[in-house]
């Protein structure tokens, strides 16, 4: 079905020709969209909520996985070998046993999340958007001193009244100029949700689209980063898919920043909303602007279907390490379907206990491996979902250093991952930030962005 005063099967204009001249922007009012309230929707209940670990050493500590040496004795963990206790498989180095830590800071140099205290440590960060403040349940399986919370820069405003902030708006864009200030308080204090009902509300009030206002009274980069602002979430994603893939040539970047980095749950929506908004299905798009093992990469994400069981599996960990190792390193040539079938289907936590089986095995760790065994747009995508399982904080912050450094700045992404983000860990991606190039976020972005654009990207990142 399709959402009222949505764009027209044929698409969305680019930037800024959003939406189409003459054309009403009418957004859906407060309770009518379908998609879940809690904007962008990741981490899941009980997923996304993986162990941290220690930057001292790669692998996980005492708030993650067992440390090595510390496996409990057999009927502990299932199928959980000894440290330094695996026997060898036939063509496999000599090593000191799946366990043990390779040396050296994380995997291959990919930066490992912080430890967090839990039990006596305080509460962990409650998820934004949960009514009432309450966390979900962990998933079962799941220990609760392994669920680790994560943490939006923006959050619903308390005592909100959507028809005070339409009124605030209408003020700021009537008569002779406009207070673009007072219109980025609004925007960059209330969560996508709230935004949602302010558009309801200023319809309701004077009878004219908000959307369209802004439109007139803005320009630029500031007005991309505020459309986007009042998308919802899920539609905004499909928009950014389109968008990748309209027209000639395709962001392919664009494309594997969504669908590897999305929990089920979201790809479904986004799935439904592309068809229902663009009245096209996004597999045969993408058939139509990939080809060979990126395109089945993507497909295989398009399904929704990642394992999200919390529960780590050990002996499934070594197995996977192995058939991994056999498909690429232990042999000439390459297997690309058997790292497409684990990495596609494999739970993020199950992901990460494989790669630090991997590194017993070969000897290096397996984001090199697939550096050595892929090129282009491919190993993109692989690289990106074992980030994702080892530190999804350090991936993001990875992609908004590139979309700044060097000359130029690439606003698109920058705009994307700062949006789609901000109610959802902007908080964790900063501290990696931070930390992985001795700078804040704040002030790189000050540095590269000018005028409103930059007093409203410094707003929502909490500067």
């Amino acid at each position: 079905m399709a959402y009222p005063g949505y764009p027209p099967s044929g698409g969305y204009p680019a930037f800024p020709g959003y939406p189409p001249t003459g054309q009403e922007s009418v957004y859906p009012p407060a309770g009518q969209y379908p998609y879940p309230a809690v904007p962008g929707g990741y981490p899941p209940p009980g997923g996304g909520t993986y162990p941290a670990a220690p930057p001292s050493a790669g692998y996980p500590g005492t708030a993650g996985y067992p440390a090595p040496g510390s496996y409990p004795a057999p009927g502990g963990y299932p199928g959980a070998p000894q440290a330094g206790g695996m026997p060898p498989y036939a063509g496999a180095p000599a090593g000191p046993g799946f366990g043990v830590p390779p040396a050296g800071p994380g995997f291959g140099g990919y930066p490992q999340p912080p430890a967090q205290s839990y039990a006596g440590g305080g509460p962990a960060q409650i998820p934004v958007g949960y009514s009432g403040g309450q966390a979900p349940s962990p998933m079962p399986g799941l220990p609760a001193a392994m669920v680790q919370g994560t943490q939006g820069t923006i959050q619903a405003a308390p005592n909100f009244d959507a028809g005070r902030d339409a009124e605030v708006l209408r003020k700021a864009m009537k008569g002779f100029g406009t207070d673009e200030q007072a219109i980025i308080n609004v925007v960059a204090n209330r969560s996508n949700d709230q935004r949602q009902k302010i558009k309801a509300a200023f319809k309701t009030m004077y009878g004219k689209d908000l959307i369209k206002d802004l439109k007139s009274e803005l320009s630029g980069n500031v007005e991309e980063l505020i459309l986007a602002l009042f998308m919802p979430s899920t539609y905004y994603d499909a928009w950014s898919l389109r968008h990748a893939m309209k027209g000639p040539g395709t962001q392919e970047r664009v494309l594997i920043e969504i669908l590897c980095t999305r929990t089920n749950q979201e790809i479904r929506e986004i799935v439904n909303c592309y068809k229902s908004e663009f009245g096209r299905d996004i597999e045969q798009d993408i058939r139509a602007d990939t080809s060979g093992h990126f395109e089945r990469l993507l497909i295989s994400m398009c399904q929704g279907n990642r394992d999200e069981n919390q529960t780590v599996d050990y002996q499934k960990a070594q197995e996977d390490a192995q058939r991994l190792y056999q498909a690429g390193e232990g042999k000439l040539g390459t297997d690309e379907s058997c790292f497409n079938m684990v990495l596609a289907t494999r739970s993020f936590p199950q992901l990460k206990a494989t790669v630090e089986a991997y590194s017993r095995i070969a000897n290096r760790d397996l984001l090199s491996s697939i550096d050595r065994e892929f090129s282009g747009n491919v190993e993109r995508g692989l690289k990106t979902i074992l980030q994702c399982a080892l530190n999804r904080p350090a991936f993001f912050a990875e992609r908004l250093y590139y979309s700044m450094k060097g000359a130029g700045t690439d606003d698109s992404t920058l705009i994307r991952i700062i949006v789609t983000r901000s109610e959802i860990d902007l908080v964790q991606i900063k501290q990696m930030f931070t930390q992985m190039y001795q700078k804040t976020l704040a002030t790189m972005i000050a540095s590269d962005t000018s005028g409103d654009y930059r007093r409203l990207l410094l707003a929502i990142v909490g500067q």
